[in-house]
């Protein structure tokens, strides 16, 4: 199987066969899932695909005790974020473990030498081709924890103030995006204070789930990345709020199920590439999850083509909100 991505062609194209060895926050690429390595991701997507193949995977939140003849962290847009994967293999893996660390030049990939400094731990280059770095270390005991990452930040809308729980890479990091601002200023005028059964598809840090349950919406929270759904489930705990919140690719882990409504911000980036395709899967499979009259709303930026698909899956729909960078969008099923 070859690889298909920049980053796994240079991996490829090393001595290591990575046998035994762990793979850490990578993209999906044929060459890793029926390769002989481990899964840790906070990618559901990822993971899934792991799983079908009868390859172990984990999530960084699974609780598991791992210890891998060595570890790739592929590292990601959010220097952040990467900066988190470090802590986290230091704490959790044997100190001396082999780390390699490859990426993208134009995703920041060179990063991670003043990271690796930072941290004391020592560098060396291994690779480069495809616009790409490998770079290889040794893992140790550092002192920091990565815990340290969650933030709590309070959040005014109108009258009302929430808490919210952030960690670097989810949607909104440390502040209130301003689509979703114009969608929860939209919301009260279509939406009951008993909305009944409601779907946040994409919760990020758990502002709209946490909102709809503040209102008394029964509120199941969906999303595809791990690092949202426990930020999810903190700031609903942090409201004293309650709510179902669930990894999910898209509608995967929710079955047959039908909602009185489904409310979303949904994501059209994957790393640096724009990619539509989980919005349109959003909106296209959205009136198999809604019971007759049921509702979706959802907030994008100006620019995207989500109008034809709305008129696809629903025969119509009407626009609430414009802010010219904004849309808010609601569609009926009949």
């Amino acid at each position: 199987m070859s690889a298909e991505t920049p980053v796994c062609q240079l991996l490829a194209r090393q001595q290591d066969d990575y046998c035994g060895w762990l793979w850490v926050a990578p993209p999906r690429d044929a060459w890793l899932e029926t390769g002989e390595g481990s899964l840790l991701s906070a990618d559901e997507g990822v993971l899934s695909a792991f799983r079908a193949r009868g390859q172990p995977a984990h999530s960084p939140f699974d609780g598991v005790d791992l210890a891998p003849r060595g570890a790739v962290l592929f590292w990601p847009k959010s220097h952040a974020l990467g900066e988190w994967w470090l802590l986290w293999l230091c704490a959790y893996l044997p100190p001396g473990t082999p780390l390699q660390l490859v990426g993208e030049n134009q995703g920041g990939i060179k990063r991670v030498l003043k990271a690796l400094a930072a941290l004391g731990l020592g560098c060396r280059k291994l690779d480069s081709a495809r616009r790409c770095g490998l770079y290889a270390t040794r893992l140790d005991r550092v002192d920091i924890n990565p815990d340290a990452a969650w933030t709590t930040f309070e959040a005014g809308l109108g009258n009302e103030q929430l808490r919210l729980v952030s960690h670097p890479g989810v949607f909104g990091h440390g502040k209130l995006d301003d689509g979703t601002r114009l969608l929860l200023e939209t919301l009260p005028a279509v939406l009951p204070a008993t909305a009944g059964d409601v779907l946040d598809m994409g919760c990020g840090d758990g502002i709209l789930a946490a909102w709809l349950a503040m209102r008394g919406a029964r509120v199941t929270a969906v999303d595809v990345g791990h690092f949202a759904v426990e930020a999810t489930r903190r700031t609903l705990a942090a409201n004293g709020l309650e709510g179902e919140v669930l990894a999910s690719d898209v509608y995967s882990a929710l079955g047959e199920r039908c909602f009185d409504a489904i409310v979303s911000n949904p994501p059209f980036h994957q790393e640096r590439a724009i990619d539509y395709g989980p919005a349109g899967r959003l909106i296209l499979e959205a009136p198999d999850h809604l019971r007759p009259g049921g509702q979706l709303l959802l907030v994008a930026n100006a620019f995207l083509p989500y109008p034809d698909l709305l008129e696809r899956a629903f025969g119509g729909f009407e626009v609430l909100a414009d802010d010219r960078r904004f849309r808010v969008y609601r569609a009926v099923k009949g």
